[in-house]
């Protein structure tokens, strides 16, 4: 293949498949699902009205903010730094997924986990704080701050999370080592062994978790407490912006619940990854996820900063060291 052939297929896994334009329609699918779903739960009807069963609502929704609703501003914001934060945001969401079996071309190479955890544990965080504080509010620092306390723990907990089959797929012999999309194509067999059967459902009880507070979703929603923050680090977000924060919010979900059925429950398996079962199966895996994260968050109510970052360590961090402890175990075995 001709290195012009390699840019084009690259541009195009970035701003279509599985890029921009997939993970857009993605996370749309996993807000309709969730909202839907919790709905259901709770004996409301959730999205009804834009498109069969309200599937086309959240894109309904962004389309109103982004292009109707007006853009408030005051006197000493910054909408420019918010959407240059929320920007960098997006654009980690959409390099992440290059690192998956879905990409067209395959990016692959040693440690490439460190890219992962740089991506997603670091700059999504970073850019959500980076538009908080270009509104300057009592209300916005008070809900940036919880954010951040909640990222210290819950950030950590995920990346163990991940190290867990990247390092046992190391250890039974995947190339290149530490490789996201190794470790995604081998992860069904890690879960054959006791040692490493036990590391992984470590993990995936873990990171289920972790994603739940890193998305925000109930119970872990401090950030944006509606009764003593009024919205918390999004207060002063409008128009454009606030398209942009629920789209990264989507993104974060959505990601998190591919992630987890790659690296954990083995993506297409038993099947191939390009057959048409391979497809039903990754699908049904995916929306599996959802529903857990649905289930959790209409179940469960909003928990105060200091119960949140103690579940967190106590349901999340412990269990993901302890598998992560586990897993280098098996490898230095």
């Amino acid at each position: 293949m001709m290195v012009w052939e390699i840019v084009g297929l690259s541009i195009l896994c970035v701003l279509v498949f599985p890029g921009f334009v997939f993970l857009s329609a993605l996370s749309f699918f996993s807000e309709w699902f969730l909202r839907k779903i919790v709905a259901r739960m709770q004996n409301r009807m959730g999205p009804s009205y834009v498109g069969p069963f309200g599937i086309l609502q959240p894109l309904a929704d962004f389309l109103k903010l982004y292009m109707v609703k007006e853009e408030k501003i005051q006197r000493y914001s910054a909408p420019l730094q918010a959407k240059l934060g929320l920007s960098i945001a997006v654009g980690a969401l959409v390099a992440s997924t290059l690192l998956l079996p879905l990409s067209i071309v395959r990016f692959a190479a040693p440690y490439d986990v460190i890219i992962l955890a740089y991506l997603c544990a670091v700059w999504v965080t970073v850019g959500i704080i980076v538009a908080a504080m270009a509104y300057p509010n009592p209300l916005t620092i008070a809900g940036a701050s919880r954010l951040v306390a909640l990222a210290a723990v819950s950030e950590p907990s995920w990346v163990a999370a991940v190290l867990i089959p990247t390092t046992l797929a190391t250890a039974y012999g995947a190339q290149p080592p530490y490789s996201i999309l190794a470790t995604s194509i081998t992860s069904w067999r890690l879960w054959f062994s006791p040692a490493s059967g036990i590391a992984m459902a470590l993990g995936l009880w873990s990171i289920l978790i972790a994603t739940q507070a890193k998305t925000m979703l109930k119970p872990f929603d401090i950030p944006e407490a509606e009764q003593e923050l009024i919205a918390g680090h999004v207060t002063e977000f409008s128009g454009r912006v606030l398209a942009l924060y629920e789209l990264v919010h989507d993104m974060e979900i959505a990601f998190g619940a591919l992630l987890i059925t790659y690296l954990f429950l083995g993506g297409p398996y038993p099947f191939g990854h390009l057959t048409a079962p391979g497809i039903v199966v990754l699908v049904v895996k995916f929306i599996g996820v959802l529903f857990v994260l649905s289930l959790v968050r209409a179940c469960m109510g909003r928990l105060r900063i200091e119960q949140g970052i103690r579940a967190v360590m106590k349901y999340s961090l412990v269990p993901a060291l302890v598998g992560l402890g586990i897993a280098i175990g098996v490898l230095l075995a």
